[in-house]
Order: C-alpha cells, then structure tokens, then sequence
C-alpha cells in the first residue's frame, strides 16, 4: 500500500485530501445543525462559475473560484437576513442560476475540456505544489476561525434568536461562517470535485449525528469519518484506477450506511 507514495501526485493528493477532510467535516457540523447542508452545493455551483470565467479567461480557476464563490456566499446571507426569504429557497435560486450561468460560460468560451471535467469530478493528478500551499494557507485560517468560534457558532446552530439577545454578533459570524464554507469549498474542487464536495461537508456529519454523542464527540467522529473516507477512497482510487473524487463519495456513504444500520434502534 506504501509504494503509492513513491509518487509525488500522491503524497500531494493525499496532503489535501487530508486537510480538506478535516476542513470540510468541521464546517460541515455547524452547517448541518443549522439545516443549511444545501449551501455546499450551492456554492460548489458558484465556484464553478469562477473555475469556467478562469478557463475561458486564461486566469488561475483557483483563484478565480474563491472570488466568486465568496461572492455567492456574501449575496446568499445578505438575501436571507434582509429580505426574511426562506434559506432553502435562496440556496434552490442560487444553485440553479449558478449551474446555468456556469454552462453558459463555459459553452461561450469553448472550454468543455478535461481541465473543466478535472473541476467537476476531482481529479488527484490535476493537484500541484501551488494549490497544496493555497489550500494549507488558506485552510489554517478557516480552521482556526471556527475553532476560536465554535462555542458561539454553536450557539447560533442551536438557537439563532436567543444567541443574539445574548449579545453574540450573530449577523457578523454568519457571514464569518459562510465566507469560511465557500473558501472551503472553492479550494476542494481539485480533489474531490464541484460536483461531490457537498457530500464530504455533509454526510459524515449526518453519519456521526446517528451515534448521539454530544456536541464535541459527534465533531470528532465526523472527523475521522471524512479522514478515514480519504485515505479509504484515494487509495481505493489508485490501485483501480478509479475517478478519485466519486471514490471518496461511496466510501463515505457507505460509512453513513453503517451507521444507520448500527444505530436503527
């Protein structure tokens, strides 16, 4: 099993998998206990209209997938705090234009290639040395934000109303959350894929939900859930040469399978 890390592609694949696991599961937890699993999706939709604006315009999709996908995150809170508009229908609206404009884009530009199909599915060749050092940077601060905040996200997970007459500054740490998932997000399409990364942020939360363990334990079980269906999936992935992303997917729905069978009474 260690001869696949005699290749740098892997033991890069394997640094961001890894630290994308842990990113996404924890952001993951506040996410789904604010029933707000459908923004993954969303923004993965809305970073993927930045991947195809840096395709078609010769600029880093990386990047350019962050931009944007921050922007959909700061317009998915500004329409849900000021315009009273339900959450799921503000997602629903986003994640459909989004797909669209995105098609659009990519269609008008001629850039229906395997550099795009790399962004939608993941792809572990397509990861480098530049987006290993974007995701580790980048991802530090996102994960030191939420643990300095966990005690208050949580708060405001468990009770948004009550949290603010608290004096917690509720409107300020959910555009903070959103911001951090997008970021999060934009940053994971190489390895695991616009298209999946919703289901690494939300599945192994919901799979350690069912072992009922209290606010800490069902984190640190979502954790290692999403680590062990990285190191499970990439591995899986390269000895049968095997779409890296869709991999990591199965593997975790097949630990949420197991959970709900070892918890179903």
């Amino acid at each position: 099993m260690l001869e696949m890390f005699e290749y740098e592609f892997m033991q890069r694949a394997f640094i961001a998998g890894l630290f994308i696991a842990t990113l996404a599961s924890i952001s993951g937890t506040f996410v789904v206990l604010r029933r707000y699993s459908l923004i993954s999706e969303t923004l993965a939709h809305s970073a993927l209209v930045g991947v195809a604006v840096g395709l078609v315009a010769g600029y880093n999709p990386l990047w350019v997938a962050v931009v944007v996908s921050l922007l959909g995150a700061w317009l998915i809170e500004y329409l849900r705090s000021a315009f009273s508009l339900y959450s799921d229908a503000v997602l629903s609206i986003l994640l459909s234009g989004s797909l669209a404009l995105a098609v659009i884009i990519v269609s008008l530009g001629g850039a229906f290639n395997n550099s795009l199909f790399s962004y939608l599915f993941g792809s572990i060749l397509s990861v480098s040395d530049e987006d290993v050092r974007a995701i580790i940077i980048f991802g530090s601060f996102s994960l030191i934000f939420l643990l300095l905040f966990s005690k208050e996200l949580y708060f405001i997970a468990y009770d948004e109303e009550v949290a603010q007459t608290s004096g917690i500054k509720v409107k300020f740490l959910n555009f903070l959350l959103v911001s951090v998932v997008a970021v999060i997000i934009a940053l994971s399409i190489r390895v695991v894929g616009s298209l999946l990364i919703g289901a690494l942020m939300v599945i192994p939360t919901v799979a350690s939900l069912q072992y009922r363990m209290g606010f800490r334990n069902t984190m640190l079980l979502s954790l290692f859930f999403a680590l062990l269906s990285v190191v499970a999936g990439m591995s899986l992935s390269y000895y049968f040469s095997l779409p890296s992303g869709a991999t990591i997917v199965l593997c975790v729905i097949a630990l949420f399978v197991i959970s709900l069978m070892a918890n179903k009474k």
